[in-house]
């Protein structure tokens, strides 16, 4: 028997309004439970943060220019890439899924599903060709996170995007984890025949058939992870790996809206910094599902008087990245490495 708002519950007894009353206590219950235990923790981690109050871009370039942050990962999506000339997937009116009409899907998400590709593969053909690698330039903000990397500063790079932009910029592949795959290499369904990605091309191009198929006819798909299938091992080992040994988290141009790359703000340490430079506010919801099984949450704290450690920049991502490098005073290597950008050739 429980009380909500005062009267007496029982469970074997409920009716539906009754238990949509106990199912939103039961959440909010748990919420301001977790916001009672960053509370608690704020005042156990805050003197351990080293951002020292200032949740400021200044405060981040400070104490990164103190030495007092070495291992940086980045996760980036699809708003990075946008500037590029590639849509992300969820603005309303641009994004990819609001202009698919031209495939005659059943809905727009079936085109990166792998049941609906192994009956009908044109389509994603047919818009493999239009984001093939090599025919975009990376952005500014991709020659960022090759600059962190470059000063030694980059741990990893945990990206949700499948254009490869972050290697046409010239960060190694060791750097990188592609959550969601990407077009760097191929295989077949049926056999599992790896194929090249310069193969794959090949044939995508083709005039007689631009379906890729293998030499034993089944399809030939990118790496790409499609709904339905698996993350990447890599994926999961070096979330294990990482997370923990991370003392600044940049997230950049991305919704955080798809598990379970977005519960991944969740995996650093209580004292690591965390800073957001993206079009608009995004983290800061703790998901109720979490916290009913238990899983580790922790939402962004933005602007609540407990945030000790969060940052956010809010505005055009290459005009953050911009103003970031000169704070960290780097103009000159990010000019430097621009200058390789303009020297880019779309192949």
């Amino acid at each position: 028997m429980g009380q909500v708002e005062g009267k007496d519950i029982d469970p074997d007894n409920l009716s539906s309004d009754e238990e949509t009353v106990s199912e939103s206590n039961l959440l909010n219950l748990l919420s301001n439970l977790q916001v009672r235990e960053e509370k608690s923790t704020s005042s156990e981690f805050s003197s351990e943060c080293c951002l020292n109050g200032d949740l400021t871009l200044k405060g981040v370039a400070d104490a990164i220019n103190r030495g007092d942050i070495k291992n940086i990962i980045v996760m980036s999506g699809a708003g990075l890439s946008v500037a590029a000339g590639i849509p992300d997937f969820r603005t309303p009116g641009t994004g990819l899924y609001d202009n698919l009409q031209e495939y005659n899907l059943p809905e727009p998400q079936a085109i990166f599903d792998i049941g609906y590709f192994k009956t009908n593969p044109a389509p994603f053909s047919r818009l493999a060709r239009e984001l093939f690698p090599g025919k975009y330039r990376p952005t500014p903000a991709h020659y960022f996170i090759r600059l962190l990397h470059e000063k030694g500063l980059l741990l990893r790079n945990f990206t949700q995007n499948i254009d490869t932009l972050e290697r046409e910029a010239g960060i190694d592949g060791d750097k990188i984890v592609e959550a969601h795959g990407s077009f760097a290499l191929c295989h077949c369904l049926q056999c599992r025949k790896e194929h090249s990605t310069e193969e794959y091309k090949v044939k995508l191009y083709s005039q007689d058939d631009p379906i890729p198929k293998c030499e034993c006819g089944g399809l030939i798909k990118p790496d790409i992870v499609f709904f339905g299938e698996s993350l990447p091992d890599r994926f999961w080992d070096l979330r294990k790996e990482d997370f923990p040994k991370c003392d600044l988290l940049i997230v950049i141009g991305t919704s955080l809206k798809v598990q379970p790359f977005c519960g991944l703000i969740a995996d650093v340490s209580r004292s690591c910094v965390r800073l957001l430079i993206n079009r608009e506010e995004v983290g800061t919801e703790v998901d109720p599902m979490a916290l009913i099984f238990g899983r580790k949450t922790s939402a962004f704290a933005f602007n609540k008087p407990h945030n000790w450690r969060d940052v956010k920049w809010l505005g055009d991502i290459q005009d953050g990245v911009e103003e970031f490098v000169k704070l960290l005073g780097w103009e000159q290597d990010y000019a430097k490495l621009l200058q390789q950008r303009d020297a880019y050739e779309i192949h």
